[in-house]
């Protein structure tokens, strides 16, 4: 059966969100739920592969937002509950480190070499370690399994994610903190994953790779230039791929690399298969499909041999 397509009612339109480059605004469902839609650019992929995540962060048991298929005067995108409960406020990366680091540029969202995984880490282990009143602890209404341990180990899954779907989206205003008068500092849900899965490439590129004999056209290939939004150092011209900024997180954390690795050991092809025959037929090609499972296939084994060298 596949994935329902909500209605959004017509009026449903209250509040225009400013953030991002995808027409998007915040509504009240029947539930008084506050919901985001956002409508995935036309020939892009990007409702297919947002939900396609989703499901797939369910299996690997990370904190995520949720997204569903919607509808909204004819307009097909995706509905998100707000993870930011009432009276709290999201702080996101850039506004984060701004405030750590001198002359950080918060202005420019991509291909910013200020944005270095280790200044991420450093800071989230900076507020981890604060006195238990003002620390930053995991994600609102997510039990972290004790393996995980804290939230570097969270990190880790979530650039496990990244290596797995070839999530190319990890700037520095898709991650954050929630600060909270009763939870104190929390650290976000990972959301904003529709950079995924080969969404922006054509069917005809799609069948080319999977058929060809040529290695530099072909999936394994392609999934290897797959560039995270992390940089090695402030100097860097090139970002670490989404497989180098796993395997460098991964040496800090150990025991939650051996966690989340176990958990993607679980995840079987049959699992991908059913994740991405559910997605309706209006929303996705069959060569899609088919390009995303050998993705999936690919990076599971690639993130898997990283785990083996650690």
């Amino acid at each position: 059966m596949a994935y329902p397509i909500i209605t959004v009612p017509d009026d449903a339109s209250t509040q225009l969100e400013q953030l991002g480059t995808k027409a998007k605004f915040w509504y009240r469902d029947d539930n008084n739920n506050s919901m985001l839609f956002k409508q995935g650019r036309p020939g892009t992929g990007e409702n297919w592969s947002e939900k396609v995540c989703c499901e797939i962060c369910k299996k690997l048991n990370l904190p995520h937002a949720e997204y569903n298929f919607a509808a909204y005067r004819g307009v097909i995108g995706v509905i998100t509950p707000n993870f930011v409960p009432e009276n709290c406020r999201l702080i996101l990366g850039n506004e984060l480190l701004s405030k750590f680091v001198e002359g950080y540029d918060t202005t420019q969202t991509y291909s910013t070499s200020q944005h270095t995984l280790r200044r991420v880490i450093a800071l989230l282990k900076l507020l981890s370690s604060a006195p238990n009143r003002f620390a930053l602890h995991e994600p609102i209404d997510w039990v972290m399994p004790h393996q995980v341990g804290n939230v570097i180990g969270i990190f880790v899954g979530y650039l496990l994610l990244d290596a797995l779907v070839g999530n190319q989206d990890r700037h520095h205003e898709n991650w954050g903190i929630i600060t909270s008068p009763e939870s104190g500092l929390t650290l976000t849900p990972t959301f904003d994953h529709a950079s995924s899965l080969g969404r922006n490439e054509t069917d005809e590129n799609r069948l080319a790779r999977l058929n060809s004999k040529d290695h530099l056209r072909s999936v394994e290939h392609y999934v290897s230039r797959a560039r995270s939004g992390f940089y090695p150092s402030t100097s860097s011209r090139k970002a670490y791929t989404t497989m180098e900024a796993f395997a460098e997180i991964a040496k800090m954390n150990s025991n939650a690399c051996r966690y989340w690795l176990e958990q993607l050991r679980l995840m079987q092809r049959i699992d991908f298969d059913h994740i991405l025959a559910e997605v309706p037929n209006s929303e996705i090609s069959d060569v899609a499909r088919e390009f995303a499972l050998r993705m999936l296939d690919t990076n599971k084994s690639r993130i898997l041999d990283v785990g083996d060298k650690l």
